[in-house]
């Protein structure tokens, strides 16, 4: 005949808290990652090329030369620069290239510089050409006659995958930006995230909108979620 064990009653109740523990544990969320740090950078004027047209602009040939390498990895200012001409031969000059060469050209101004050139510009994520002005561009050795790809780039934030974890969002989703800066706290609203692996958290705004801001001087930022039951706070 099996024998019993005998348990006491501290012992059965040591056992269930172990089992109850466990069970629990299992079931709470995963932590979420720390993030990266917030960095917020004001993009200035700027254009990207495609091979072709740098060629034309700058000789057959021709490659983009590191002037600065930006906060992106792989990502520089080239020391090549080109003029902007808009109708009326109104000219922006020296509008700096960065690196490297895309698959088709793009000019991306800030507001008040639509207003210099004479051009409405169109507020589009980079890359979406579609129904959008097109501009003159002047280099050293030639001229390129843009069709289309002029815009005001619409202030965005890129996030990583851990990024995207912690702030629980997704490519395309809207975020806020809180500024405090001395006399002029701002927040910014409908930020698009744009997702990517080896991304480094990056708020890109333009230059009008980094003057209105007073980013220079800004004493602390934050990324403020839509929704969630707290800011998401990260220090500039």
């Amino acid at each position: 005949m099996a024998t019993v064990a005998a348990f006491s009653r501290n012992q059965v109740e040591h056992v269930v808290r172990d089992v109850l523990l466990q069970h629990f544990a299992s079931r709470q969320p995963a932590a979420r990652s720390k993030p990266n740090p917030l960095v917020v950078n004001i993009s200035a004027r700027h254009v990207h090329l495609s091979e072709e047209h740098l060629e034309v602009l700058f000789g057959k040939g021709a490659k983009l030369t590191v002037q600065k390498d930006l906060y992106q990895d792989g990502f520089f200012a080239a020391k090549e620069t080109v003029a902007v001409v808009g109708p009326r031969r109104r000219m922006l000059p020296e509008v700096r290239v960065l690196g490297p060469c895309r698959g088709a050209s793009q000019v991306e101004l800030a507001f008040t510089d639509g207003i210099s050139l004479g051009l409405d510009l169109p507020v589009r994520i980079s890359g979406d050409h579609d129904n959008t002005i097109g501009c003159v561009l002047v280099g050293p050795n030639g001229v390129v006659e843009l069709q289309s790809g002029v815009i005001r780039a619409m202030r965005h934030v890129h996030m990583g995958p851990a990024d995207l974890d912690y702030y629980g969002c997704k490519d395309g989703d809207r975020v806020h930006l809180r500024v405090v800066s001395e006399g002029c706290t701002t927040v910014l609203e409908d930020l698009v995230v744009r997702a990517g692996k080896n991304i480094k958290l990056e708020v890109h705004v333009d230059t009008d909108e980094g003057n209105a801001i007073n980013l220079d001087h800004a004493s602390h930022v934050e990324l403020i979620v839509p929704g969630a039951k707290a800011s998401c706070r990260c220090q500039h």
